[in-house]
This record gives structure tokens, C-alpha cells and sequence, in this order.
């Protein structure tokens, strides 16, 4: 439905329904109310200004709404439908990145807030072969005040070389390295001491075995993450059929020889050889229905019974990629974001969560 015609049928309601019907209407179009701010604004304002006592009644309503419901029970961050203040000193910005690893140059890119660095940076690991690049979750930390970067491993998506899987690895080394590097960092306005990483699919499968071994980092959050070695405990013809429908991208790479390497990776890349290096590293876990859940339970479950007592897991009844709960996921990443930073007040900043 167009967003006149939304508006316009929404407005027919409220002239027929109580405060109380009213009440329970409007929490459900909040969100859509947030993502079209400006033209819903607008129409509402031009409706408003002929009805005075709807105007009121919406005041009221939806501020108690607000108030009694907290946005459905989670606090959902300005961050996510809210612009920051424009700084014309420090202006935002999107800078394209050519990162340096094992011989090439890998594409990537680094949206960079507004305001005066240095800034916290997340890293996003895209999953296989990448469709969803999650840059939504990419601009939403940005307008919270976070660097997001963003890349494509060798072999895939127009990044030069041979797609491996081991490579993704050295490659997610490559980028941490690149931003860390003191010239980098000062021209990017990062905070080499506050960086975190974030990986959806195969994307957390890197970003659990990158910080095990990488103890600088702030924090790590894995979105519906797919255990890579544990893929490869397939019998072998499940697993090449599997890799045959992820090729895409991809170059060099065949689902034989995908097939196989993931079939090695089984050995020493399993999300369990990963916990002794997770026990002190603040983790975001987040799982939906796609058949993969169980993986991540178990790493937490592992970190835990070893001690580990930053872990936070939360399920969500959704597809592998969260097609329908995008600002479920936004708001949840935010959220723990902003209470994870790395800044000493981090802590009296965390916002209720699910």
C-alpha cells in the first residue's frame, strides 16, 4: 500500500474508533510511521491541521503507547529511524576501501558517522556467497555514532583471486590489520582500541574463529552464524550439492573443490576448537529458524560451562536472513552495541532487550 493511501485509510479509522480502540492501533504503525517519517509527517500534519481534536487525541495516545508499551516490549534506538545532527566540520561520509592481503587487494568500504573521531568501528563478515550483506545493520550503526566496514573476501563479489574458505579467514586478519594500522586509522577516524565484529552465516563462522585468536577486540556479535566445520562432516555429495547453490559470485571455485575444503576445515575449524579463545570476549548470539541454531547454542553452552559469562543469546522466529524482523535486528544489535563500546560508561548504557 502506497503511503497516501496508508495514511488516508488510517485516518478513516480514527474517526470512527474510541480511545482505547485507538490505542491498540496505533503501536502497529509506529514502525511504518518511523520508516516513512517525512512524507507520513506531512500528510498527517495537513489532516491534523483541519481536525484539531484527532491531533490531540493522537498526542496523547501515542505517548502513552510509548510509554505503557516501550515499542512492543523492546526499546527500539533512535538510531534506527532518527538521522544524527548534521556536522559540517565532521561531516558523514562513505570512503572506499582497497585492503592489502596475501598478494591482492580486496574491495571495501567504511561508512563513517558524523562528529569528531576517533569513532568505535564494526567489521561485517558477509556469509556464502554473500547475498545478504547486512549494510542495512551497516547504516544503522552509523547513525549511532559507529564506523561500519564492509568487504568482500578474495574471490567474491569482483575482489581479485581464487574464493577459499581458508582465505576468508586470512582475509578477515587482513582487514583488522588494515584498520588498526596507525596511518589508516588516523585518516578513518577509528578507535583502534574499540573495534568490533559482527557476521552473519559463514560471515560468523569467521568472526568466531577471527576472535578467538584476536583478543583486542571490544565484542563479537554472529547473526544466524553457520558452523563451517561442521558443514564439512557431511556425507560428501550432500555437501557438493549444497556448495553448488552457493557458487554465484564466486570466482575460481567449483562445489568439488568447495566441497572438499570445507570437508578439511572439519578438523581444527569447528566452532567447538574456538571457545578456549571466546571465554572472555563479550558475545551477541543470535539465531533464528533456519536449521542452524543449534550450532551457535552449543558454542554458547561450551563458553559457559568453561566460565564464560559474556555471552547473550536470543532466538527469533525468522528466516536465515531476517527477512521480516530487519528492525527487530537493527534495534538489537544497537542495543547491545551501545552497552558493549568499549567507552567507560558503557555499561550504564544498556537498553532493555527480549
Amino acid at each position: 500500500m502506497q503511503i497516501r493511501e496508508r495514511v488516508l485509510v488510517q485516518q478513516a479509522r480514527w474517526q470512527h474508533l474510541d480511545l482505547d480502540a485507538i490505542a491498540e492501533n496505533v503501536a502497529e504503525h509506529l514502525v511504518f510511521t518511523f520508516t516513512n517519517l517525512k512524507e507520513v509527517t506531512r500528510l498527517i500534519m495537513s489532516y491534523f491541521s483541519k481536525n484539531r481534536s484527532a491531533c490531540v487525541q493522537y498526542v496523547l495516545v501515542g505517548a502513552a503507547t510509548l510509554l505503557g508499551t516501550g515499542l512492543f516490549g523492546q526499546s527500539v534506538p533512535a538510531a534506527i529511524f532518527t538521522d544524527p545532527p548534521a556536522d559540517a566540520s565532521h561531516p558523514a561520509h562513505m570512503t572506499v576501501l582497497s585492503i592489502p592481503t596475501h598478494g591482492a587487494h580486496i574491495n571495501g568500504i567504511i561508512y563513517q558517522p558524523s562528529g569528531p573521531g576517533p569513532h568505535p568501528t564494526l567489521v561485517l563478515f558477509h556469509g556464502l556467497p554473500g547475498n545478504e550483506k547486512s549494510l542495512d545493520l551497516a547504516q544503522a550503526a552509523r547513525r549511532a555514532g559507529w564506523n561500519a566496514a564492509a568487504f568482500n573476501y578474495r574471490g567474491s563479489w569482483g575482489s581479485p583471486g581464487v574464493f577459499h574458505f581458508f582465505q576468508n579467514l586470512e582475509d578477515a586478519n587482513a582487514v583488522l590489520a588494515y584498520l588498526r594500522k596507525p596511518v589508516n586509522a588516523r585518516r578513518l577516524d577509528i578507535d583502534t582500541h574499540r573495534i568490533a565484529l559482527l557476521g552473519h552465516s559463514m560471515g560468523g563462522w569467521v568472526a568466531v574463529q577471527t576472535a578467538s585468536r584476536d583478543h583486542d577486540l571490544i565484542g563479537v556479535i554472529l547473526v544466524s552464524a553457520a558452523d563451517m566445520g561442521k558443514l564439512g562432516t557431511r556425507p560428501h555429495d550432500n555437501l557438493v550439492a549444497f556448495m553448488a547453490d552457493c557458487m554465484g559470485p564466486l570466482s575460481g571455485a567449483t562445489p568439488e573443490g568447495m566441497a572438499q575444503e570445507a570437508q578439511a576445515l572439519s578438523n581444527k575449524f569447528r566452532f567447538e576448537n574456538a571457545v578456549a579463545g571466546l571465554l572472555q570476549t563479550p558475545l551477541l548470539a543470535l539465531t533464528a529458524d533456519d536449521g542452524l541454531a543449534s550450532d551457535t547454542d552449543d558454542l554458547v553452552h561450551q563458553i559457559q560451562a568453561r566460565g564464560g559469562h559474556q555471552v547473550e543469546a536470543v532466538h527469533v522466529k525468522t528466516d536465515h536472513n531476517w527477512s521480516d524482523h530487519r528492525i527487530d535486528l537493527e534495534s538489537k544489535v544497537l542495543t547491545w552495541l551501545a552497552s558493549h563500546d568499549g567507552s567507560p560508561s558503557a555499561g550504564s548504557k544498556s537498553v532493555a532487550t527480549q
